[in-house]
C-alpha cells in the first residue's frame, strides 16, 4: 500500500492562515468610555440624550438597542453618518430638526463615541 502526501493548494493555505489569524487575533478593543463621554459633553449630546434617562432624543441605550440586530459595520456607519452630517432628527411629536454635528474631525474619536454608544445595554 502506497501513501501519497497531500499538499494543500495555495488558496486553501491562505484561507486557513486567515482563519487561524482571526482566531488568534486579540479581542477588539473596547471603546474608551471617558473619551466618548468627553466628546459627547463637548458636542452637547447630553442636552438631548442621556445613557438611560429619556430626554428630547432617545436614550443612548435605546439607540444601541435599535442597532443591535444590524451588522456591526452597518450600525457604525449609520450612526456615524447621523452624528456627523446634520441630517434630520425626527421627534415623537412629528417635528424634525437638523441633528447637531459632533464636534470632532478626528475619525478615531467619532468612531470611539459611536462604539461606546453601541456597546451600551
Amino acid at each position: 500500500m502506497r501513501i501519497h502526501a497531500v499538499h494543500p493548494s495555495p488558496l486553501s493555505t491562505l484561507l486557513l492562515l486567515g482563519i487561524f489569524g482571526l482566531a488568534a487575533a486579540p479581542a477588539a478593543r473596547a471603546a474608551d468610555e471617558e473619551a466618548a463621554k468627553g466628546l459627547a459633553r463637548q458636542s452637547n449630546c447630553f442636552k438631548c440624550h442621556a445613557v438611560d434617562k429619556k430626554k428630547d432624543g432617545p436614550t443612548f441605550k435605546e439607540v444601541a438597542l435599535k442597532y443591535r440586530d444590524k451588522p456591526s459595520a452597518e450600525a457604525i456607519e449609520r450612526l456615524t453618518t447621523h452624528i456627523t452630517t446634520g441630517e434630520k432628527a425626527k421627534f415623537e411629536d412629528g417635528h424634525e430638526e437638523d441633528h447637531a454635528i459632533v464636534k470632532s474631525k478626528d475619525p478615531a474619536q467619532v468612531k470611539n463615541l459611536v462604539e461606546w454608544i453601541l456597546s451600551l445595554k
